[in-house]
């Protein structure tokens, strides 16, 4: 266990590591990167001393015994009990491992997988271009190598592979081909507002329902999120017998 080191006293009190660190989380990331390193470390730790100093002092003026700090101070109590009140409702809500099988069984139409496809391309600006380099492919140059050597899309390191995607996710004219391929054929030129397109489709995933396992994690989220809505709803609407709620319009 780390020890929670001492950085500075006053009057009697600690300052620690512990102290110094919560500081650096309350700071954006970009603010606590000014802090990085020792010369930052010294800054941080004069601040909390000055913050230590005012305290000290607003306590000797008798600033907690004034009106406005009374009542800013039960406003910040108020909003905190409010919040604990919540999460005690909350905290408790739990959802077994049978109960998100079951609810997977019945509500399997949930986590259909649409069709999907695996496509490469080769982006060229005209007709003319993608005609000859599909004329290379056909006398034996690998597809890959074509899309390495001739697309302006940055795919081209990836030998133009686009891994897959679903309908809805390429524009039209590109889909409409991509998905009327068959395994391991090449279209001929496809005309885009980006350019000329030769595609070829690597594979086809039919339309499946996703796995247990693969949901499973996700899913248990949502329902421990459908179960805490639904025990808010409940305590709340009881808590309306309870007390007189006016709204006005």
């Amino acid at each position: 266990m780390v020890e929670n080191k001492v950085l500075a006293t006053v009057n009697g009190k600690e300052i620690s590591q512990d102290d110094l660190d919560i500081l650096m989380q309350s700071l954006s990331p970009q603010v606590a990167m000014q802090f990085n390193g020792e010369e930052g470390k010294k800054r941080l730790i004069d601040e909390l001393v000055s913050q230590e100093l005012l305290y000290l002092d607003a306590v000797k003026n008798g600033f907690d015994k004034e009106d406005e700090f009374t009542s800013e101070l039960n406003k910040v109590k108020e909003n905190l009990l409010k919040q604990y009140a919540v999460k005690k409702i909350l905290n408790d809500i739990t959802v077994s491992d049978e109960e998100v099988a079951d609810y997977y069984e019945q509500n399997k139409s949930y986590f259909q997988k649409p069709e999907s496809v695996k496509a490469s391309h080769i982006l060229v600006d005209d007709e003319e271009t993608a005609n000859k380099i599909l004329d290379e492919i056909k006398a034996g140059l690998a597809f890959e190598d074509a899309a390495k050597n001739n697309s302006k899309c940055p795919s081209n390191t990836n030998g133009g592979d686009l891994g897959y995607f679903t309908r809805g996710k390429m524009i039209p004219e590109f889909e409409k081909v991509a998905f009327e391929l068959k395994e391991g054929e090449i279209s001929q030129p496809v005309k885009t507002q980006f350019g000329y397109h030769i595609i070829k489709l690597v594979d086809r995933k039919q339309p499946s329902i996703s796995p247990l396992e693969e949901v499973k994690t996700e899913l248990k989220k949502q329902m421990v999120g459908m179960k805490q809505n639904k025990a808010y709803m409940q305590k709340t609407d009881e808590l309306k017998k309870q007390y007189e709620v006016v709204i006005n319009e």
